[in-house]
């Protein structure tokens, strides 16, 4: 299946589930679980290491508002990217979070995850 022939209603179903424990799990420092949807391609691309460091040092990583908003999606070849708004809940700036999805194995993967 090519996840790119779903609506956007159907990708949404579960897109905003692993939106919400990427934000969730960053909170936290939660590495193990942060990563647990993750494409075995992105898994091996990220650096564990530097992602730890991510996790202990930013502000940004540990202050997620859980109060995101949906903007848009953009199909392309073998996958989805779904936009999102976030806040920092400490700063209240405004960000913008990417979330790559597409199928490994039949199942649907996170095969990059962003805020700019």
């Amino acid at each position: 299946m090519n996840i790119i022939d779903l609506t956007d209603e159907e990708i949404l179903e579960q897109a905003n589930p692993m939106w919400a424990d990427l934000v969730k799990y960053s909170n936290e420092g939660n590495y193990g679980a942060f990563t647990r949807n993750f494409s075995s391609s992105f898994i091996k691309g990220a650096n564990e290491v530097e992602m730890g460091k991510q996790f202990a040092r930013s502000d940004l990583a540990k202050n997620l508002s859980e109060d995101y908003s949906y903007l848009g999606m953009i199909r392309r070849g073998e996958y989805v990217t779904v936009l999102y708004k976030v806040i920092n809940k400490q700063t209240k700036a405004e960000w913008l979070g990417r979330l790559v999805l597409g199928y490994e194995k039949e199942k649907m993967k996170i095969f990059g995850a962003t805020l700019f």
